[in-house]
């Protein structure tokens, strides 16, 4: 996933607790997380240096967010 594009999505995620789902081509789930706060979560990717998250982003075409009532529900 494009930078810019991860940047446009986490800028309008909301910020109530919930799941987010990165997903590849064929709709095929790269990863499945949770979040007290999406946006916040979901920015945080912006930062890493981590070398299997950045294959997980080269790989992802989209982000699904699911807002929960708390982070207990999204688990």
């Amino acid at each position: 996933m494009k930078g810019n594009k991860l940047k446009e999505i986490t800028s309008r995620a909301p910020t109530e607790p919930g799941i987010y789902v990165f997903t590849g081509l064929g709709n095929k789930k790269l990863y499945i997380g949770k979040a007290s706060n999406l946006r916040a979560r979901l920015s945080s990717y912006l930062k890493t240096v981590d070398q299997r998250i950045l294959q997980m982003l080269s790989q992802a075409i989209s982000i699904k967010t699911i807002e929960t009532d708390s982070e207990i529900e999204a688990l």
